[in-house]
């Protein structure tokens, strides 16, 4: 049916790398299996996109971020070309849908594609469509829950045109969400009683959007975005030191700013998205039954910023953590265990991804 938010790979029979275009940067990710269950960081590359090459998630600027991939994909030093790739949640129209259990895939996909025709708006040739079984519906025995996932097929091909342009391969095409959640699941191991019973709010800060998660025994309760990102730093340092953007945002990654920086821009900015945070957990309390929640997991491009989960937990006052779905995993000896700890709760997209060389066929 097109595209993929389940495996329609052989995971065994080859090799796949998690490649995650952001509005901000390329990230790549390649995992192996260590034993049951357990994984190996084999490799990992972050390179920096130029500013609006990638917009709203539209690949404004098709030739500049082929060179970033292709540059990426050379630093990373593997042989394997295929990979998973996402597209952000508001290019992806989902729906849950309820059929008769049993019914052969035949039945099935005609079932989707006339419950597609009734809430996608505009026409079923300009989508791809796929969809995912879920299990059984809650509180009725003969019938399952189905995933509808639909998107205009061109946010599908810009994706794939990208990695074909820079020699790749996409065979996966998931949801960034989707993406973000499973690598979520190996946070969620890492917390007293592996999260049971626990409501966990994942809090994803990129570079102009932060998305607020609410996950409770693996479920979500809650969902909310408002735009609020790194880019504002990046803002912030160019008309203070009279810098570029792309200068700006280099400067911000490598540290390299005068003394005064941190008392002046950075501290403020770390406040301003503690408050934003604390302001979404608001909205998340007011529209649920909810009125606290257990974790706060930091995770994107901000959560790498020294000591923001220390201002987020003042704010908050909810025991706050960074995301590192890394952390249980063997590191190969291409990858530094420091480097990778700095970079960890940005790569939650491209890990989720990686993941998916590992789902059943």
């Amino acid at each position: 049916m097109g595209f993929d938010i389940s495996a329609l790979l052989n995971p065994k029979a080859r090799a796949l790398l998690g490649l995650d275009i952001s509005s901000s940067a390329v990230k790549l990710v390649e995992l192996s299996a260590n034993g049951r269950d357990g994984y190996r960081v084999e490799r990992y590359a972050i390179e920096v996109l130029p500013k609006d090459a990638v917009a709203d998630g539209n690949i404004a600027n098709l030739e500049a971020v082929v060179e970033v991939v292709k540059r990426a994909w050379k630093r990373l030093g593997t042989s394997t070309r295929n990979v998973a790739m996402a597209l952000p949640a508001s290019a992806v129209i989902t729906k849950k849908i309820i059929v008769p259990a049993g019914l052969r895939e035949e039945d099935l996909e005609v079932q989707v594609e006339t419950e597609a025709n009734q809430y996608i708006p505009f026409s079923i040739d300009d989508v791809n469509l796929d969809y995912q079984v879920l299990g059984p519906a809650p509180a009725v025995p003969d019938e399952v829950e189905v995933l509808i996932a639909a998107s205009k097929k061109e946010r599908v091909e810009d994706r794939v045109a990208v990695a074909e342009a820079a020699g790749l391969k996409a065979v996966v095409v998931d949801v960034e969400s989707y993406a973000t959640l499973a690598a979520f699941e190996l946070i969620e191991r890492q917390l007293p009683s592996g999260g049971r019973n626990q409501v966990v709010a994942l809090v994803d800060v990129g570079a102009s959007l932060m998305n607020l998660t609410v996950m409770r025994n693996g479920v979500q309760v809650y969902v909310r975005e408002q735009a609020f990102g790194g880019g504002q730093l990046t803002l912030d340092i160019s008309r203070h030191y009279g810098m570029s953007l792309e200068d700006a945002e280099a400067a911000k990654r490598s540290g390299n700013l005068p003394e005064g920086y941190e008392a002046e821009l950075l501290n403020p900015f770390m406040e301003n998205l503690a408050l934003e945070v604390s302001r979404a957990l608001q909205f998340f309390f007011t529209s649920t039954q909810y009125n606290q929640v257990d974790h706060v997991v930091m995770a994107g491009g901000c959560a790498v910023i020294p000591g923001i989960d220390e201002v987020v937990a003042a704010r908050t006052q909810f025991n706050t953590l960074i995301a590192n779905p890394f952390a249980n995993m063997l590191l190969s000896d291409r990858v530094r265990a420091r480097n990778l700890l700095a970079d960890s709760s940005s790569l939650m997209v491209a890990c989720g991804l990686a993941l998916r060389r590992f789902d059943p066929a």
